[in-house]
């Protein structure tokens, strides 16, 4: 069986309200732009997951939201600044096929570098900038299953590139 995890950063977040915690800082006007044309790209790519797992925080909820993806969600406070090895063991619980994981750096994009058997040749992998979007895909009949250094990178994104082809 192919598994595929989805792991998207959250998209760019306002610094408006300095009074404002971290945890309730919402998106910016470029940051709902780009998490609406991920979402575009997810569904023209048949990037689609059966089932979410999203950090509590205002700025990863917004994001999803404006993913516009149809599928069921479950938000977990333990996301939120997690390491990549909690983001893994969620992923160890999970039943469904795909997978998508909406969250934080530098977790998000440690998790994807952990993950991967090959990096891609992209120059913003390593720095993750918000809203990039890892597909991964795994031969494992089970999440258990899946190892560090086993993932193949289907697709790698970042919301700027998807602006430049339109």
């Amino acid at each position: 069986m192919v598994l595929r995890l989805i792991l998207t950063r959250h998209a760019k977040s306002s610094w408006d309200d300095l009074r404002q915690s971290d945890h309730d800082r919402p998106l910016n006007k470029r940051g709902r732009a780009s998490a609406q044309a991920v979402g575009d790209w997810m569904r023209d790519q048949s990037f689609v997951p059966q089932t979410i797992l999203c950090s509590t925080a205002a700025r990863t909820r917004e994001t999803l939201a404006l993913l516009a993806l149809d599928a069921p969600v479950e938000f977990d406070e333990g996301l939120y600044h997690c390491s990549a090895d909690t983001m893994r063991a969620k992923l160890t619980q999970q039943t469904a096929q795909a997978v998508l994981m909406v969250g934080h750096n530098p977790s998000i994009a440690e998790l994807a570098e952990r993950l991967a058997h090959e990096l891609p040749r992209h120059p913003r992998f390593l720095d993750y900038p918000t809203c990039a979007t890892t597909v991964l895909e795994f031969d494992a009949d089970s999440w258990q299953e899946v190892q560090y250094g086993t993932g193949k990178i289907k697709a790698f994104v970042v919301p700027r590139e998807l602006s430049e082809r339109t």
